[in-house]
């Protein structure tokens, strides 16, 4: 599509991105007249945007604050570029982020919704989120730390740079750790750089505050702190539904129920990962279900292939009596797939 007034679109060719680059148009659109009307409906970012948070409302359940700040978010930005069209002028809005939240709590999914949405109201170059932990950052020994860094930078340039587990950087009991190091290049970067860098840094909330309280300079470059709560049952519950159709399957009632149950009681144990253990516990449903079906020993129809059913639920160790068995019920934990026999 070519560009037009405001909207804005100009395919650059050598970038890796399937959707054209937006916020560089070949002549710049005319100021209008102090007494003109602009309809926001002829910006085509906005139709972008609408679909953007339109999947990240079907991807995610809850999370309501997150969802408005994200609104908000491009609320602003979408007004930034109708201001310029009447030559307003204003400070380019900071938009480096804090994500703080338990594992498997949405921070990956809505980091690449909020870099495909900023992509597309043109505040930066590409859709891309560069993921990064402290063993990208930091280095070994003098000399190594600025180098990495930089390389990190430059792979996140026009785009996201999303550091996970963020509060790894700052060891203060290491007298030699080049956290430190990262921390002041990032400060940098994040100030020069503003116009094409967003950097949002993730973690557990407590610890998070923490790396921050330690880092006044750093928390003052952040200008949007989002909080992503733990999962409810009911919605870890939703979610579980929503995964299951994804694959192709369906929970009869009795799975339906069985899976409830099985949430309220793994809720309870440690290491729980909200969305991420669901997804694990649902891929091992499949796997006692593939093993059921094998069992049965006659041929098979799609009701059979696409239904998870109690069985398939149950035998999961949550549901195994007695806190002493140890390897079984550690097993089960872990929240990835279990290679020993399940109980029946």
């Amino acid at each position: 599509m070519a560009a037009e007034g405001n909207g804005f679109r100009l395919h650059r060719p050598g970038v890796d991105d399937s959707r054209p680059v937006r916020g560089q148009a070949e002549e710049p659109a005319p100021i209008l007249d102090a007494d003109a009307l602009l309809d926001l409906s002829t910006d085509i970012a906005g139709n972008d945007v609408a679909e953007t948070l339109s999947r990240l409302d079907a991807e995610l359940i809850g999370l309501a604050n997150i969802k408005l700040r994200v609104r908000e978010i491009a609320a602003l930005l979408l007004i930034d570029r109708a201001r310029q069209r009447f030559g307003l002028t204003s400070s380019r809005p900071t938009m480096h982020m804090s994500f703080t939240g338990g594992p498997g709590t949405g921070k990956t999914t809505v980091a690449l919704r909020m870099a495909q949405m900023l992509h597309a109201l043109g505040y930066i170059r590409k859709p891309a989120v560069h993921t990064v932990t402290r063993d990208d950052l930091v280095g070994q020994f003098i000399g190594h730390t600025a180098p990495k860094t930089k390389e990190a930078l430059a792979r996140a340039a026009g785009g996201v740079l999303f550091i996970d587990e963020a509060y790894y950087l700052f060891r203060p009991e290491n007298e030699r750790d080049y956290g430190q190091e990262v921390i002041e290049i990032l400060l940098q970067e994040m100030e020069n750089e503003r116009a094409s860098l967003v950097v949002i840094f993730a973690g557990y909330p407590d610890r998070m505050e923490r790396f921050f309280s330690a880092n006044p300079g750093l928390s003052s470059r952040v200008a949007h702190h989002l909080e992503f709560a733990d999962y409810t049952h009911a919605e870890l519950l939703a979610i579980a539904e929503l995964m299951v159709v994804g694959e192709s399957f369906r929970f009869d009632d009795a799975a339906y129920a069985a899976f409830s149950d099985y949430l309220s009681r793994r809720m309870t144990r440690p290491r729980f990962s909200n969305a991420r253990s669901v997804r694990n516990a649902i891929d091992r449903c499949r796997l006692r279900q593939a093993k059921r079906l094998l069992e049965l020993g006659r041929p098979l129809s799609r009701d059979d292939l696409i239904t998870l059913t109690d069985r398939d639920v149950f035998g999961s160790s949550v549901f195994t009596d007695g806190a002493d068995s140890g390897t079984r019920q550690n097993t089960d934990q872990q929240d990835g797939p279990s290679t020993r026999a399940e109980p029946a």
